[in-house]
């Protein structure tokens, strides 16, 4: 490769917190690439400009956060069928001044729950908690690698039924329902894992939980889409009773390492990641 260092970053708005430089240029790093990711912090009203600025810098490509990621679909040449159906891009690659959309969210998001706790998903019956955007990216991948049973649960019950709704039509064949937070009770106990994806129990409201404790059951494996804090409320809640607990480093680790490999052809060093992200979330 010559000495011509090659661009990658993050758009997103804000975009300062993010651990997404720190991981990505570790990767680089360990691999030898000559790759340099940055973070940049658009405003909604400049994210066309922003995009097209991928062509005529010539980054490799970018990731895509909050509030971007269905904004941004339009100004691509082309959207993978996987983020179509979610309704969102996270990560765009430049392939030679054709850019292309991908969501790597719920593919990271299963890679994880599969690598760390061993779970066979045909044998799962879900329970997800939220219908926002993390919710579809998880819920769609979930259903494509082999989950036939899920129930979403929502404070807007219109909400979970309208994703219920779309999942049906875009991944027939599956049993997909939707429940309001207030029928947790009746259904909890025929599921075996619950996928929690609101922003309950996020830093700074710790102690907050979407799933009341008396409700939880030990036959359940609780995931947290959430990584700050480490450990969540329901998470706590549910080890107390003798449940196994999955975290949500693992889906922004995975995530992440599905772009890299689409910007570099190389395969992603996961453990040197997970390491610096790591050991950045326990200073905090």
């Amino acid at each position: 490769m010559d000495s011509k260092t090659i661009m990658t970053g993050l758009f997103g708005h804000p975009v300062g917190h993010s651990l997404s430089p720190l991981m990505h240029n570790q990767a680089f790093d360990v691999c030898r690439l000559n790759y340099r990711y940055a973070p940049f912090d658009i405003p909604p009203e400049q994210i066309g400009q922003a995009v097209a600025g991928i062509r005529a810098l010539g980054f490799r490509g970018v990731n895509v956060t909050i509030p971007h990621k269905v904004a941004v679909m339009p100004y691509l040449d082309e959207v993978d069928e996987e983020a179509k159906i979610i309704g969102a891009v996270n990560t765009i690659v430049n392939d030679n001044g054709r850019l292309i959309g991908y969501n790597t969210d719920g593919r990271g998001y299963v890679r994880s729950l599969i690598e760390e706790t061993g779970i066979v998903l045909e044998e799962q019956s879900v329970l997800m908690v939220g219908a926002g955007g993390a919710a579809r990216g998880v819920a769609v991948a979930l259903l494509q690698k082999g989950v036939v049973d899920l129930v979403i649960a929502n404070r807007s019950f219109d909400k979970a039924e309208s994703l219920a709704n779309d999942l049906q039509s875009a991944i027939p064949g599956k049993r997909v329902t939707a429940i309001s937070l207030e029928e947790i009770g009746s259904s909890i106990s025929k599921r075996t894992l619950l996928v929690q994806t609101t922003s309950i129990g996020m830093s700074p409201k710790v102690s907050e939980s979407p799933v009341p404790k008396d409700l939880l059951h030990k036959n359940l494996l609780i995931s947290d889409l959430i990584y700050n804090p480490l450990k969540t409320q329901i998470q706590k809640d549910g080890e107390e009773i003798g449940c196994r607990t999955h975290s949500g480093v693992g889906m922004f680790i995975y995530q992440g390492a599905l772009s890299f490999e689409y910007w570099t052809n190389h395969k992603a060093p996961i453990e040197e990641m997970r390491k610096v992200v790591m050991s950045k979330l326990e200073m905090r």
